[in-house]
């Protein structure tokens, strides 16, 4: 039986970029059962974007065979994580407190990290350093006014960008 002539164009274009998307996802993956499982469900998630049934761009496929090797890993850290602490012959602290104050640091720094850099430096200042808004002055080269409008706003922006990730 004769094939459609977009069936050639899925043969040719798998056997022109098959062996570079493995190549990538071997680069990406722990393993070659991983990296050709990466590739497969890439390639099927690609083509299933594309509504007139012709290849993806190869861009599309690499980035889905990076994006999905990265939810691979963390899913494969976190079940050697669980697997671990089943192991672990010591008992679950159900009250400790270490998971919270990660998270509200990592929310702190995250918070932080897209503040602007002139609130971020007044409010690091403050509130880390234990500086007065007449040292922060001194530091920065503003005045002490100027210094304690950007500290109350970088706290403003703070709360916005907290209740932004809390909501």
């Amino acid at each position: 039986m004769d094939e459609l002539p977009q069936q050639t164009d899925w043969r040719r274009w798998l056997e022109d970029h098959a062996p570079k998307f493995l190549l990538f996802a071997r680069q990406q993956a722990r393993s070659e059962a991983d990296a050709q499982d990466l590739v497969q469900e890439a390639v099927v998630e690609a083509a299933r974007r594309r509504a007139d049934g012709l290849p993806p761009p190869s861009a599309l496929v690499f980035a889905t065979i990076r994006r999905r090797a990265i939810d691979l890993a963390r899913c494969e850290d976190r079940r050697a994580g669980r697997e671990s602490a089943a192991a672990d012959p010591t008992p679950v602290d159900w009250f400790d407190t270490s998971v919270e104050d990660r998270e509200r640091n990592q929310l702190i720094q995250d918070a932080m990290s897209r503040l602007p850099e002139m609130y971020r430096e007044v409010v690091t200042l403050k509130v880390w350093g234990g500086l007065t808004f007449a040292e922060i002055a001194e530091t920065l080269g503003i005045p002490a006014n100027t210094a304690a409008s950007r500290y109350r706003y970088g706290l403003i922006e703070l709360r916005k960008l907290t209740r932004e990730v809390l909501a």
